[in-house]
């Protein structure tokens, strides 16, 4: 009986439509508007479904666009006018090419897109750049910008830079490379824009080297700064200000910026207390600089990346007064000045620690008995190029990481002898990665996913080298371990990801917009027609 009544119902509703059409084609030579309306009308006919999908309230229409990708959003958009309007409006994040003939487009881009919090620009190498003209011209139509990339433009100058600072001070996120505007456009944004949290300069080339080269920072907002990423940097510690006026700095992460950080440390640990992440890759700091880092009470993640100066002893001084340390990445360059003592002095002293990533150190089974007695948080754990990682420490490891969910093992004399050890070792192990080890086959691999059949096996001979992001970053020896439980909000917050229906319709359960939604299928459906 259900059945037959939503039948007639939308039978009704196709009658309907129908009548409505034929009166506007009556009326088409008179008016074109109509004529759209009607063929709109007759596509919608065609398909029961799209009745539903006329009624679905734009604030609905535009969740469900979030969920797409970029090239399928603009595909949307050409389905009519009301889903051109919706999907502009609804559009948060736009990356445009920063090409100098972007300028006369930039007013009927920002009409349609009129929402955009988040913008990047970029330009290749081989073209010209937009210029201060268009810079200032976004920012005039973008003021509730909280989020600007700049890429390769290099025709911004820091009057620019300053003119866009005053326009737009709600900019949270500040990222800038190979751009050629200076200290005086950087400061500009560090005095107008008090809301900025997160900075990232790579390769600022209007920087002058040398002792003549304005400082940067502190500015009349640095207080609000939380993350700074300088990489790149000539003179990177003409940002010595800035980051030492950061208060609140809670990150803080230095690439190949040149120059002397031992005397620069002891200035910043002293005036910034609260952090709680630090990056050095291939810049000058020895046992002095980490000495001084050791000072950081709070501090809880710390990549030491090449850096040949560091020896065993400042990373015993680190391990020592650092106690909430949970993530340690050491890429120790096979200069064996860290090894076994500096390793010991963590286990000890970090009982915290949950990932352990250790590049070119030598370790034994004492380091490595340590850490499993010790530190019984340890989930991940990456071995990589070393000499003295064999069979003996990966059998050491499954008998005694007891909460090891991850391992990485790259370019180690390990053989198949060290992956039957994993077959009855390492409880909580789910994945295992094996690169570049000569001595595992791909038998041997077999033989533990038989015997294993939960665990995952990643084998990579070196043949074809897989250098996804979860694998390799910038260091050739580099390991990343991605989360292992990614939250819903965190999913929902992309505006590329792709879901399943059933997952999209549970992220959509408690919201508002889908109970305002359903009530108007139910009094369309009951009332036999729809608006």
């Amino acid at each position: 009986m259900g059945q037959a009544v939503s039948t007639v119902k939308l039978t009704s509703r196709g009658d309907c439509n129908r009548s409505q059409l034929s009166k506007l084609k009556s009326t088409a030579l008179i008016s074109p508007m109509q004529t759209e309306e009607a063929e709109e009308l007759e596509r919608s006919s065609m398909d029961g479904l799209s009745d539903f999908i006329s009624v679905l309230p734009d604030e609905c229409l535009a969740c469900i666009f979030q969920f797409l990708s970029p090239g399928d959003r603009k595909r949307c958009s050409l389905v009519c006018r009301r889903w051109l309007r919706t999907e502009g409006q609804s559009r948060h994040r736009l990356s445009l090419n920063a090409h100098s003939d972007l300028q006369p487009l930039i007013p009927s881009i920002f009409s349609r897109f009129d929402a955009v919090t988040k913008l990047a620009l970029k330009c290749d190498r081989r073209s010209v750049s937009i210029g201060d003209e268009a810079l200032v011209l976004i920012s005039e139509r973008c003021r509730n910008l909280t989020r600007l990339k700049l890429r390769a433009c290099r025709d911004l100058t820091d009057a620019g830079m300053s003119a866009f600072a005053k326009n737009c001070r709600g900019l949270k996120k500040l990222s800038c490379g190979s751009c050629t505007f200076g200290a005086k456009g950087m400061n500009a944004v560090l005095d107008h824009c008090p809301a900025l949290e997160e900075l990232s300069v790579k390769r600022l080339r209007g920087i002058i080297d040398g002792a003549a080269a304005e400082p940067i920072g502190p500015g009349m907002e640095a207080a609000a700064l939380k993350t700074i990423c300088l990489k790149e940097l000539y003179n990177g510690q003409c940002f010595g200000p800035l980051i030492i006026g950061a208060k609140n700095l809670k990150s803080l992460k230095l690439f190949r910026c040149s120059g002397d950080w031992d005397k620069l440390f002891p200035l910043i640990v002293d005036q910034v207390t609260g952090i709680v992440e630090i990056h050095m890759e291939r810049i000058q700091i020895s046992d002095i600089g980490l000495e001084a880092i050791s000072n950081c009470s709070n501090l809880e993640i710390l990549h030491l990346v090449k850096t040949p100066e560091c020896t065993n002893a400042g990373l015993e001084a680190v391990a020592g007064k650092c106690k909430l340390l949970r993530k340690l990445h050491i890429d120790g360059w096979k200069a064996n000045r860290i090894g076994d003592q500096g390793v010991i002095a963590v286990a000890n002293s970090c009982l915290n620690l949950q990932e352990l990533v250790l590049i070119g150190v030598n370790l034994t089974n004492i380091s490595l008995g340590m850490l499993a007695s010790n530190c019984q948080n340890l989930e991940r754990l990456a071995l990589c190029g070393s000499d003295t990682v064999g069979d003996a420490e990966i059998s050491c490891i499954a008998a005694k990481c007891i909460a090891l969910k991850k391992l990485c093992i790259k370019s180690c004399p390990v053989s198949d002898h060290g992956m039957e050890a994993l077959a009855s070792g390492c409880p909580n192990l789910i994945k295992v990665k094996v690169k570049k080890c000569r001595g595992v086959t791909s038998e041997g691999v077999e033989w533990l996913r038989a015997n294993r059949g939960s665990l995952a096996i990643n084998l990579d001979t070196g043949e074809q080298l897989d250098a996804s992001a979860s694998d390799v970053g910038a260091q050739d020896n580099a390991v990343e371990f991605p989360p292992i439980v990614a939250s819903a909000s965190a999913i929902a917050s992309s505006s590329t990801g792709r879901l399943t229906s059933t997952k999209f319709l549970g992220l959509l359960s408690g919201r508002s917009i889908v109970a305002c939604t359903l009530r108007r299928f139910a009094n369309s459906n009951g009332s036999g027609s729809h608006s």
